[in-house]
C-alpha cells in the first residue's frame, strides 16, 4: 500500500486540473471543477439572463431616452459584465483572467481603427453610387469625426460592460472547448441573440422594417465574433474589442448616420441595421478567420485544456 502523503505531493507536481489516478496515471480528461470551462459558461449565461431581465424590464418599461433613460442603458449593457465578473469571482475567488491588461498597442490600434475604416469605406462608397447622400461635404464630416472623438471614453465604460461578458470570459472559455471558427460563431451569435428583446420591444432599431432590422443586426454581430475574438486572444487583452466596439458605436450613431442623407433605401443599406455591414462584415470576419494560425496554438485547436496569454495554469 502506497503512503497517502505521497499523492497531494504528486499532484501538486502535476499541477491542478491535471488529475492523477490511483495507479498513478495521469488523466488530463477531468478537469478540476474550479478550472471546467462548461460550468463556467453556463454560470456565466444564467447569470446574464437573470441581470438582462431586469434591465431590459425597465427599458422595455420606462424606455431609454432621457437621464433615467440612459441610467438604464448602461445597466443593460453592463449586464454580460457584471454576470462575468460574479462568475469568475465565485470560481476563482478573484477578476483575473478576464484580460485587464492593455496589451500591445497595435492591437489596441487595430480596435479603434478598424471600425473607423469600415464605416469610412461603406459610407463613401454608399454616397458615391447613391444609395445615400452625403450632408454638407467631406470637411464638415472630418471636423465632426475630429470633435465627438473625446467622447469616445465614454463610449468606452459602456461597451466594457458588454465586452467584460462576451469577450472577456466567454470567449476564452469557449476557446478552452473548441475551434477558434466555432468559438467566434458562438459567441458572435450569443450576443446577438442577447439584442434581440431591445429591437423587437425596447425601440432598438431603424426607420427599416424590424423584422429586416433583426435579420440584419443577427448577421452582423455574429460576423463581428470573428474579429472580437481574435483580437481578445491574440492580444490577451480585453480592451481593443472594448475599443472596437465603443468606436463603432460612436462613429455610426454620432457622425456617418447625421451626415447621412435618405435617397429612397437608404436605411435598408447602412445604419446599424444595414445591408452594406453584412458585405463588409463578411470580409472583415474572412481576413480575422484566415489569421486564426496567427492566434495561440490551443486558442485555435480546441485544446481541452487551452490557455489565453493571461491565464496561466491553475487561474
Amino acid at each position: 500500500m502506497s503512503d497517502p502523503r505521497s499523492v497531494p505531493a504528486r499532484r501538486s507536481r502535476l499541477g491542478r486540473g491535471v488529475h492523477a489516478t490511483s495507479a498513478g496515471a495521469v488523466d488530463e480528461r477531468r478537469p478540476g471543477r474550479r478550472l471546467d470551462p462548461r460550468r463556467r459558461i453556463v454560470t456565466f449565461l444564467a447569470l446574464t439572463l437573470i441581470f438582462t431581465a431586469m434591465s431590459a424590464a425597465l427599458a422595455i418599461g420606462v424606455g431609454t431616452d432621457g437621464d433615467a433613460g440612459q441610467w438604464i442603458a448602461l445597466a443593460v449593457m453592463w449586464s454580460p459584465g457584471l454576470a462575468a465578473l460574479v462568475t469568475t469571482f465565485a470560481f476563482q475567488r478573484n477578476f483575473r483572467g478576464i484580460g485587464w491588461r492593455l496589451g500591445k498597442p497595435r492591437y489596441l490600434l487595430i480596435g479603434y481603427a478598424l471600425p473607423l475604416i469600415e464605416c469610412s469605406l461603406v459610407y463613401g462608397l454608399v454616397w458615391l453610387i447613391g444609395l445615400g447622400a452625403l450632408r454638407g461635404d467631406v470637411f464638415g464630416l472630418v471636423e465632426t469625426l475630429v470633435a465627438i472623438t473625446p467622447s469616445l471614453l465614454i463610449g468606452i465604460f459602456s461597451a466594457l460592460g458588454e465586452e467584460i461578458g462576451w469577450r472577456g470570459l466567454l470567449v476564452p472559455q469557449l476557446a478552452r472547448l473548441t475551434t477558434f471558427t466555432r468559438t467566434a460563431l458562438v459567441s458572435g451569435a450569443i450576443q446577438a441573440v442577447w439584442h434581440w428583446p431591445f429591437v423587437l420591444f425596447a425601440g432598438f432599431t431603424s426607420a427599416a422594417p424590424t423584422w429586416f432590422a433583426l435579420c440584419i443586426l443577427t448577421i452582423t454581430v455574429t460576423l463581428a465574433g470573428f474579429s472580437a475574438a481574435w483580437l481578445r486572444l491574440r492580444s490577451g487583452s480585453v480592451w481593443p474589442v472594448v475599443l472596437a466596439h465603443a468606436s463603432f458605436n460612436l462613429y455610426v450613431q454620432s457622425a456617418f448616420n447625421p451626415a447621412t442623407r435618405d435617397t429612397g433605401i437608404t436605411e435598408y443599406v447602412v445604419d446599424e441595421f444595414g445591408i452594406a455591414f453584412v458585405l463588409s462584415g463578411s470580409v472583415i470576419a474572412y481576413v480575422f478567420w484566415r489569421l486564426r494560425h496567427r492566434l495561440p496554438t490551443a486558442a485555435h485547436s480546441g485544446a481541452p485544456n487551452a490557455e489565453t496569454r493571461d491565464d496561466p495554469a491553475g487561474w
